[in-house]
Parts: C-alpha cells; sequence; structure tokens
C-alpha cells in the first residue's frame, strides 16, 4: 500500500515549464518541503502562475528523458501565503500593470495584505512609489477581471472543457459568465468564437440537459443554420435544414420540426418562401440584410444625379487630355453613364482599365465641384486604391465609424455619410450585412458606383452581392472586356482571361525567362512543397530580388492538408524566421518577425479580418505583443492571439482585395474539393509582377473546367427585381 507521501504532494510553484493553453497540461517546477531540489510536476489544471500553491495526487513516475517526477491526477491550485510565493504570483505577467518591479514594491509596502489591498482598499495602492491614481485603476481592473476568468476558467475546466477561450467568454458576459453559461450552455456555441456546438453541447450534458430536450434542438437549428451561413449562403431550404440538424443531434425528424416552427413563431428565425416555390429558413440579419439592401439600392437609383449639367463630348475631350490616355469604346460609355446614372456598376477582369476609368470619372466629377467618397472592403485594397487614384480611400468599416456603445456604426440611415459620389471598389467581396449597412448610410441624394470583378470569389461572408446586383440588370451595368496592348503582353492577365474562359493558361517553353506566369510539374505533395521552399528561399529571390519575408506570398486553396495553409506556415516559419523571442498560445509559435494576419473583425483596435502585419515584439512581462499592420503599430494582450494566425501562407478566399509582387499556388488533386474556376482565377489576379504555379495539370484541369460548383442560395436578384 502507498504511503500519502508517495500519493500527494504539496509546494509552492516556482516556474511554469509549460503550458497548453488548449487543454490545461503544464510543466511545472515546484519548490516542495524535503526535497533539495525542485520537483518536476505533471499534470492538467485551469490555471497556474508562479507563486501560487499546488496541491496534488498522483504517483511519481521516472521519465526516460526527464528522470523522477511527479504525475498528478488532480491538481488544486491557490494564492500564495509566503512573501516570496507573493512576489512570484504578482511579478508573473499575469496581472497587466505589475512587473517584478512593482510586485516587489508592493510586497514591501502591504506583506501578506497585498491581495486584500487591491481587492477591497485599492487607494492604498497609491502608497507605493510609481503607482498613481491612472496605474491604480489599472491595477484594479485587471485583478477584477483576473478573478472573473479563473472563476471561468475552473468552472469549464470542472466540466472537461479546455480553458483557452475563457476570456473571450468574460470579454462577452462579463461577471454573470457563469450564470449566463447554466441557463443556456449553448449560448456559448452561438457566442464565442473558437467554441463550436460539440463543446457547448458537452457541457450541457454535464450540467443535466437531456438530449433530447427542446432546448438542444433549438440550439441545433441555429447553429447548423450559422453553419451553412459560413459557406456562403444566405438562407437554407427546410428540408435540407431539418435533416442536417436531425444528423447531427440523432433525435426524431418530429422533434426538430417542432423546436423549427418555436424558433420561427418567436422569430429567432424568419421562414420566406423564394420565386421557385422553396421554403427557405433565413437568420433574421441576413434576411434583413437582403431585404433592406433591395429596398435602399431601388430607391437610390431614382431622382437626378447629383453632378450638374455637362456638355460630356467636352468634357471626355478635357479628360483624355489632363491624362493623356484615350480611353475605349466601353470605357466611354461608362464615363457617360457615371454623370447620368444614380447607380451603376463597372466589372471586367485584369488589364481592361477599371483603373484609368475610374480616375477619368473621379476627375470629371471633381472638376464639377463633387465630393468624392472612395472605400473598399479591406485595408490592403483601401490601400492601393489611395495609390492608384491619389485620393483618400478608406474601408468600409473606417468609412462608416464603429460605434462601441451600440455595437454598431455610427452612419446608418439616421446619421448618413457625407458625399455626393460614393465610388466601392472590389465589391465582389463585400458580403450582405456589410453591404447593406454601407448602402443605408449612403445620402439619398448621392451617387454609387461599384467597382469589381464579378468573375473572382464571392464574398468569404455570405452572399453574392455584385453577382446579383448584375444579374437582376435593375441598375447598368458596364463590363470591360478589351484587354490593353501594355497589359495584353504579361501572361498573368492573358491567363487569367483564358482561366475565366475555361481554358489552361499558355506557359513559356522552358528556358525562357522572359514570362511573368509559369507552371512547375510537383507530383507529389512531398515533391511539390520542397519546390515551393527552394523557389521561396533561393531561386525567386536570387533571379528576381523579391524579399521572401515581404514581397512573396503562397496561396493555396485550403487550410488542411500538406499543402494547405496550416502545415506551409509551419514550413515556411521554420525557413525564413527559425529564431528570435517567441511565444506560443493556442496552439502557435509566434515569434518577433512573424509575418501574421488578423481573422476577425476587431473594432476596438481597428484592425479587420484579413488584415497582414508583421510582429515587432512580444513582451512576456506585460503580456503583449506588438504588430505592424500598414503604418499603425497594434497591441495585442497575450490572450487575443486567438484573433492572429500566421501568413506566409494564406488561403485563396483570404487573399480577395490585396495584390502582391509575387505569387506561389500550389495546386494540386488533395485540394480536390474545393478546386474551381473562380478559384484559379482568383489566386492568378492577386498578382502584380509574378506568379508561379506549382503542381499538377490534373489539379489544374479540374479547377478550370469546375465553373460554378458550388452555388449559394441567396434570393437577393429577386428581392431586386421585384423592387423594380
Amino acid at each position: 500500500m502507498k504511503t500519502p507521501d508517495e500519493t500527494r504532494l504539496d509546494g509552492q510553484i516556482e516556474r511554469v515549464v509549460f503550458r497548453n493553453e488548449e487543454n490545461g497540461y503544464a510543466v511545472l517546477r515546484v519548490k516542495v518541503r524535503g526535497h533539495k531540489d525542485f520537483v518536476t510536476v505533471v499534470g492538467t489544471a485551469a490555471s497556474v502562475n508562479p507563486g501560487e500553491w499546488v496541491a496534488a495526487d498522483g504517483e511519481w513516475i521516472t521519465d526516460a528523458h526527464y528522470g523522477p517526477q511527479f504525475k498528478a491526477e488532480g491538481m488544486r491550485v491557490s494564492q500564495p501565503d509566503t512573501l516570496d510565493g507573493i512576489k512570484k504570483f504578482l511579478g508573473s505577467g499575469m496581472i497587466r500593470g505589475i512587473g517584478k518591479e512593482y510586485a516587489e514594491r508592493l510586497v514591501a509596502t502591504f506583506g501578506r495584505d497585498v491581495f486584500d489591498v487591491i481587492e477591497n482598499s485599492s487607494a492604498k495602492l497609491q502608497k507605493v512609489e510609481g503607482i498613481g491614481p491612472t496605474r491604480r485603476a489599472s491595477i484594479r481592473a485587471a485583478w477584477e477581471e483576473q478573478k472573473g476568468i479563473r472563476e471561468i476558467m475552473s468552472f469549464l475546466f470542472s466540466h472537461g472543457v479546455s480553458t483557452a477561450r475563457a476570456f473571450r467568454i468574460y470579454k462577452t458576459y462579463g461577471e454573470r459568465a457563469i450564470e449566463f453559461i447554466q441557463r443556456d450552455p449553448y449560448c456559448l456555441a452561438r457566442d464565442i468564437r473558437g467554441i463550436g456546438f460539440l463543446i457547448a453541447d458537452g457541457i450541457a450534458q454535464t450540467l443535466g440537459i437531456a438530449k433530447d430536450s427542446e432546448l438542444r434542438a433549438r440550439a441545433g437549428l441555429e447553429y447548423v443554420l450559422q453553419e451553412m451561413t459560413n459557406q456562403g449562403h444566405c438562407a437554407a431550404p427546410r428540408g435540407d435544414l431539418q435533416s442536417k440538424t436531425v444528423e447531427m443531434l440523432e433525435i426524431p425528424p418530429g422533434q426538430v420540426a417542432g423546436a423549427l416552427d418555436h424558433l420561427i413563431e418567436n422569430k429567432r428565425l424568419i421562414q420566406d418562401e423564394d420565386q421557385q416555390g422553396r421554403t427557405l429558413i433565413y437568420l433574421p440579419k441576413l434576411y434583413f440584410a437582403e431585404w433592406n439592401f433591395a429596398k435602399k439600392l431601388t430607391e437610390l437609383n431614382y431622382g437626378k444625379h447629383p453632378c450638374p449639367g455637362i456638355d460630356f463630348a467636352k468634357a471626355l475631350d478635357w479628360v483624355q487630355k489632363k491624362t493623356g490616355i484615350e480611353l475605349s469604346e466601353h470605357q466611354v460609355k461608362a464615363l457617360r453613364l457615371a454623370v447620368q446614372a444614380k447607380v451603376m456598376v463597372v466589372t471586367g477582369g485584369p488589364g481592361v482599365g477599371k483603373t484609368t476609368l475610374v480616375n477619368s470619372i473621379i476627375q470629371v466629377l471633381r472638376a464639377k465641384k463633387l465630393t468624392v467618397s472612395l472605400c473598399a472592403p479591406t485595408g490592403r485594397a483601401a490601400k492601393r486604391l489611395a495609390e492608384t487614384t491619389g485620393m483618400e480611400a478608406k474601408t468600409i468599416h473606417r468609412l462608416l465609424k464603429f460605434n462601441p456603445g451600440t455595437g454598431g456604426f455610427i452612419h446608418d440611415d439616421r446619421n448618413p455619410l457625407k458625399g455626393d459620389v460614393f465610388i466601392i471598389d472590389e465589391a465582389s467581396m463585400i458580403d450582405q450585412v456589410l453591404a447593406y449597412q454601407l448602402l443605408q448610410a449612403v445620402p439619398q441624394r448621392a451617387a454609387v458606383i461599384f467597382v469589381g470583378d464579378a468573375d473572382q470569389l464571392p464574398s468569404v461572408g455570405p452572399g453574392r452581392v455584385l453577382r446579383d446586383v448584375i444579374a437582376s440588370k435593375v441598375v447598368p451595368s458596364i463590363n470591360l472586356t478589351e484587354i490593353f496592348r501594355q497589359a495584353a503582353e504579361s501572361r498573368i492577365v492573358t491567363g487569367a482571361h483564358r482561366i475565366n474562359h475555361g481554358q489552361l493558361p499558355e506557359f513559356p517553353e522552358e528556358g525562357d525567362k522572359s514570362s511573368d506566369l509559369y507552371f512547375v510539374e510537383g507530383e507529389e505533395p512531398q515533391k511539390t512543397l520542397g519546390i515551393i521552399q527552394k523557389m521561396v528561399s533561393e531561386s525567386i529571390p536570387k533571379r528576381l530580388g523579391f524579399n521572401p519575408l515581404d514581397d512573396i506570398q503562397i496561396l493555396t486553396p485550403m487550410q488542411k492538408g500538406e499543402l494547405g495553409a496550416r502545415n506551409l506556415n509551419q514550413v515556411m516559419q521554420a525557413l525564413l524566421n527559425p529564431n528570435g523571442n517567441q511565444i506560443e498560445r493556442f496552439g502557435i509559435i509566434f515569434r518577433e518577425g512573424d509575418r501574421v494576419m488578423q481573422t476577425e473583425n476587431d473594432y476596438d483596435k481597428e484592425v479587420f479580418n484579413g488584415d497582414l502585419g508583421r510582429i515587432v515584439t512580444i513582451d512576456e512581462v506585460q503580456g503583449e505583443m506588438v504588430v505592424k499592420i500598414d503604418d499603425r503599430r497594434v497591441k495585442y494582450e497575450f490572450r487575443e492571439l486567438d484573433e492572429l494566425v500566421h501568413a506566409y501562407a494564406v488561403t485563396i478566399h483570404k487573399s480577395q482585395g490585396s495584390e502582391y509582387p509575387c505569387v506561389i499556388i500550389p495546386m494540386h488533386t488533395q485540394h480536390y474539393v474545393l478546386l474551381q474556376r473562380s478559384l484559379l482565377y482568383t489566386a492568378v489576379t492577386r498578382a502584380k509582377k509574378f506568379a508561379v504555379l506549382v503542381g499538377t495539370k490534373k489539379a489544374m484541369g479540374l479547377a478550370v473546367s469546375r465553373a460554378e460548383s458550388r452555388e449559394r442560395v441567396t434570393t437577393l436578384k429577386e428581392r431586386l427585381q421585384s423592387n423594380r
């Protein structure tokens, strides 16, 4: 029989050697009475910090590599009660505003009472040198926040759930988080990114919610519909939604149908019929976004253009002399429309003169003293628009201005934007909700010009707004098709147009170094990966002078697989940025110098989904990382790093609206599910100077032959036509 000394261990945590944020597994160095050296303790815990007291039950084992260690089956962690422990705990970076220096001062001033002072008498903190009202308030707020997060972590952990998202839960629900979760654990799946239905369902079961409960059926329906909108659909056919939910929940169809009727009656979901007689189910925000966008576009289309009377022949002659460029027949037609039509669309592929046309339109409108506002969906697209026009261009989010108080935008139908003409570039990227939010903020008297390439991939978010507007024919649309002579010399341009017509690009003969578009054969994924590594680190920089970190972008069809973004990013980080100050969070090693991408809209930081940056500094004491995005330095707390991923390689979807000097595009049959014409077309058109396709001709052939392989469920086109 084992003695208590063999199965129990108590001591002070000296150092946290390793902790996995996802599952709570930790390796600790612990000071234990009766042991001359620190003891290694391994096990899982909701939260651990240096200085804390740990009590563990388990057994001693001998690891082949690390020797004797205590393997804990259960760990209980409590606040330190020794002065040394308190110093370590406060100086661990767990509480923002207190590093090692201030931890020393606080303990020297208040001793063991320091925790009580922070929590109940924080005004006394100002007795400590260097702590004024601002730092005191910051320490007090950080303490409260940390306390709330630790309570949530303990609650989740007791229900067998990882605690990595505890900060997000606290940010969303505040002090009432546990109360909300106990009442409806499925709120986690609805509200917290990174917590899916399965995790919430697991918590629900430990809380005693039955498998066939009405609450579970409703939550399952909402989750399945949300997943379908994540694939780009604005609605789901009722039968599809019900059958997918029945399959996932494993409960009778009648119960799911009843739950769906309840959600519709309570307006949590909306049911409507389309012109084909299909019964469709919508999330309310998408239903009203479609409906209100169609209504506002129709209203804007009526009325007088803000441009005063104009002698078009004179204006055309003037702008052609001013720019030194003679416009094509289609460009002239579009320019004429731009001073007459309240709403219009300009579309076309690369090299057809969209930029030249937009510049000519701006020149004419500004000469008539009109205020022209330029915007685009992403920071990179807005920056490029500003560079090509010489005018200020904003992202749609920055134009509308986020209102933290309401969670909406400052500019809307009650507080419209100021301006006469709004030019919206890269319009193919705009999803249904953002399109509605933008349009409702446009003043009724203003004109709107959508500019984009309708053949590119549709938006990442739900809808296919640009294509539906064009297809509805309710507003005039000009499709520029003539490739200009200089652009026609580029194989990137001609290759993109061939892809768009269902043909493979024409690649140069072997040994021809004059082209800007190449194909390199790589039958096996492993071989293709090796080719890409050599291209990025050696051949392309050597031949063309591109900087591997700043100029070369890998664009891949999907996240998973050997040639998916996740694996490519790990390989490229090891190749291009192998050493340096680093931290691991959410299963990713972030290193100073890494290329990273924002994966969600963060209005507080004014950074948005798809924004690219470079890690400048990682500060372990403050628990912060600074990322340079465009010309700004943006701070991230370590617990917010699930907003970032590496960006040495990004998915083609995420590259929309961006241009890069050089792109490398893996095309392999392991990407079979996603291979389609618009995907390859979008990838190739991201390259400004040089593009290489690496993989198999078979994969490229599949891609160019599959047009519209993934149709989206939207009803915008028919709503526009019925409003006519």
